[in-house]
């Protein structure tokens, strides 16, 4: 909503726009520090649910404040005034950079709360369900929204823009606390208190961030399972920041329709999740279902680049379902292994690990899939369709790069790693 509020109604620069809201993804590293110390400092008894309330209360009331923020930009931007508009747009890069530090703060101890209430055979069902449930929400809070907003269609005076957007910023932050509240209510036992009546002095507590890295460090397969989460984010998501274009401009389809896509997409994933953590996970394993999953992934993305010869809408439709289904199943498997790739010792800070990974994919993807269309326009073919084939070409390979990555990964090595790491870490400790 910002970036449209920003770009078409303010008409900010896309470069102002576009970095001001990357400062969320630069500051992902620190998802790994908050990851480690909801392992080892405990709050009130309980070591995830406060920082996901914590986080969940700044992101929210950040999210408030950055509406009088732009429109203070916007009116600096149009007066042109000099250092106060320098100092606007580094605040609202801070602020987005705050509000990436707490939404990392709410999302890397939920993540490790899931490791903490599930086992390892339950795994696959949990994080389907918790997935499907993710869609769905995003799916309904689109819906909301877009209901909640037909009031300013045609407003495009910022004078009574911002009091609106203010007051819907309000209502909506205070429903996503509220939901958060119910959603984590006795989610978490209380840590037993030990005779010196100090709630949380379990094992891993020893851990400190010093002896996490070291964790972090002592198995290559720590590099390896980085590495492909970098690259399976990217074979997903290079294609985000131009589908929209590719629909219009190849297809010729209209922004209604193309939409549409992002619909059949997630109706795909849907499906995909949930099959993939109700039977095929639990059938084949997995790792065997991820690479079941990349594979499709780069047959559907290979459909995806033919498609365009063909030029017709419902073909694009159909093969946007089947991508999504693929990475449902290659989604869900993914993250198996990434809750598996963690110590429960330390759960907090691998999980803040491979977060980074997802995150800074996302924020490359953006960059990345937009210059190529760049480049693919500046090369010598005719039409509309080489530039768009340019972006999904190497998609393809990046997607079939972190495919021969997961050929390497060894989840037994990983274990054996890390917990001789963590005895000796210990046992240091200890003296």
């Amino acid at each position: 909503m910002f970036n449209g509020v920003m770009l078409d109604e303010l008409a900010l620069p896309g470069l102002l726009v576009g970095g001001s809201l990357a400062f969320e993804q630069f500051v992902a590293p620190a998802r790994v520090l908050f990851g480690q110390v909801s392992d080892a400092h405990p709050l009130a008894g309980r070591r995830r649910v406060p920082y996901v309330l914590i986080g969940t209360a700044l992101f929210c009331g950040l999210a408030v404040l950055s509406v009088p923020l732009i429109f203070q930009v916007h009116r600096l931007w149009t007066t042109g005034v000099q250092p106060a508009l320098a100092l606007a747009i580094a605040a609202l890069c801070g602020l987005f950079a705050l509000y990436g530090l707490a939404i990392a703060m709410a999302t890397t101890p939920y993540l490790a709360l899931v490791i903490d209430r599930t086992s390892e055979a339950g795994r696959p069902r949990a994080i389907g369900i918790i997935w499907c449930m993710l869609t769905v929400g995003i799916v309904i809070g689109a819906i909301a929204i877009s209901i909640s907003l037909r009031q300013l269609d045609g407003i495009d005076d910022p004078v009574l823009l911002e009091p609106a957007l203010f007051k819907f910023m309000t209502l909506v932050a205070l429903a996503v606390f509220s939901l958060t509240v119910l959603a984590t209510w006795g989610i978490e036992p209380a840590l037993v208190r030990s005779s010196m009546g100090q709630a949380g002095q379990a094992r891993e507590d020893a851990v400190t961030l010093g002896q996490a890295w070291r964790l972090i460090t002592s198995s290559g397969q720590v590099l390896i399972f980085f590495s492909f989460l970098v690259l399976f984010t990217l074979g997903l998501f290079l294609q985000d920041p131009i589908l929209e274009g590719y629909g219009g401009q190849v297809f010729g389809m209209t922004i209604a329709a193309r939409s549409q896509l992002n619909a059949f997409w997630g109706g795909g994933s849907l499906v995909g999740l949930l099959v993939a953590g109700l039977w095929i996970v639990p059938w084949l394993g997995k790792l065997p279902t991820a690479r079941l999953g990349c594979r499709l992934i780069v047959l559907t993305l290979l459909l995806l680049l033919l498609s365009g010869l063909t030029a017709q809408p419902v073909v694009l439709k159909i093969v946007m379902l089947f991508f999504g289904l693929a990475t449902g199943i290659a989604t869900n498997s993914a993250l198996c292994l990434m809750l598996d790739l963690t110590l429960p010792e330390a759960a907090g800070t691998f999980v803040g690990v491979w977060g980074l990974a997802q995150a800074l994919a996302r924020a490359l993807g953006k960059v990345i899939g937009g210059g190529l269309l760049d480049l693919g326009r500046l090369l010598p073919f005719g039409g509309a369709y080489p530039p768009y084939a340019l972006v999904l070409s190497i998609e393809i390979l990046v997607a079939a790069s972190a495919l021969l990555l997961l050929a390497r990964l060894n989840v037994r090595q990983f274990k054996e790693d890390t917990e001789r790491s963590l005895e000796r870490a210990l046992a240091l400790e200890l003296g």
